[in-house]
């Protein structure tokens, strides 16, 4: 495969052939071509052995590559991203191997980013890329608080154990609807670690007792709370007792850019991480079991689970940091 560094193309390499059966010798045939004498009677060794066909650019790849990963290994990782949906330092630790090698595998068979692809049923989609990131310089500088809305699993299990039936799609039990918990989450921008508490609303009283526990819950990790980002929901905004609580602790309030809710990115981030490693991973037999399971997974995010952004170390390394 011609590169952008060869010195010779295709008609350049035929002009060496036809000045060398010409009668001319190798020595003038590079002086007027500018290559060195190696290159010229590289190409007549090479037509002598294969004809003009032997004159055509071939691919520079080796012809054996004994260090590559192997095929059985690279199906592993093929498989393990369809089912997981995970990216590159993910795939590495479940598998023993290293995450460059697995992105190389990744790009080597043309597997989407995880940015392209819907978390949930992995189908390509069109996301809205800022090219803007940042992260606070210490611990507290900023902490990122939102309210995801989760619907309840009927007793005996949802549609993902039954089936779409009416009965236990989540809409309708005996005529009456099941509900919503409402998951309040904060997030540290310096060291991602996460809070999670499931209520039964997102009222001005329920996110300022959240509010208030979690700075206490972080404080106990050593992280002293500043500042805290929020959407432009009117509890946040001209709810009483979440002032009151921010007056209280002395936390400076941030809003979120109207109509970007890429602004709260990590806790929108992470929200979308809860639902496919936690709320839809697999299928619950009530809404007490997931409930009951929340608190465990959380942990296991802070202090096990690779974050790619942190280098695939989890949260809780930073705070040692």
């Amino acid at each position: 495969m011609g590169h952008r560094n060869a010195r010779t193309t295709v008609h350049g390499r035929r002009l060496i052939i036809e000045r060398w059966q010409g009668g001319w010798p190798a020595a003038r045939i590079a002086e007027q071509l500018g290559i060195s004498r190696a290159t010229v009677h590289k190409w007549i060794n090479r037509f002598r052995a294969e004809g003009w066909a032997g004159l055509e650019d071939r691919p520079s790849r080796p012809h054996t590559s004994p260090t590559r990963t192997p095929p059985a290994v690279e199906e592993q990782i093929l498989k393990l991203r369809a089912s997981a949906r995970r990216g590159p330092v993910f795939l590495a630790g479940q598998l023993g191997l290293v995450a460059s090698t697995v992105g190389r595998v990744l790009r080597r068979h043309g597997v989407p980013a995880l940015a392209a692809i819907d978390p949930i049923t992995g189908e390509p989609v069109r996301r809205r890329h800022s090219g803007i990131r940042y992260e606070r310089r210490n611990p507290g500088d900023l902490l990122h608080v939102d309210v995801k809305k989760l619907g309840r699993v009927p007793d005996g299990g949802g549609w993902r154990l039954h089936g779409r039936r009416e009965a236990v799609r989540g809409r309708k039990i005996h005529g009456h609807g099941i509900g919503y918990d409402y998951l309040h989450v904060a997030i540290d921008d310096h060291t991602r670690l996460a809070y999670v508490e499931a209520h039964p609303d997102e009222r001005d009283a329920t996110c300022a007792g959240f509010l208030h526990r979690a700075v206490a819950w972080f404080r106990a990790h050593g992280v002293h709370v500043l500042r805290v980002l929020t959407d432009n929901a009117k509890v946040y905004r001209v709810g009483h007792s979440w002032r009151a609580v921010c007056v209280a602790l002395g936390l400076r309030r941030r809003f979120t850019k109207p109509g970007c809710p890429w602004t709260n990115g990590k806790a929108e981030r992470f929200n979308r991480t809860l639902l496919t490693e936690f709320a839809y991973a697999r299928p619950w037999h009530s809404n007490t079991e997931r409930l009951t399971a929340l608190d465990s997974w959380v942990h296991d995010y802070n202090t096990r689970r690779a974050h790619s952004a942190l280098g695939g170390r989890p949260p809780a390394t930073r705070l040692a940091a």
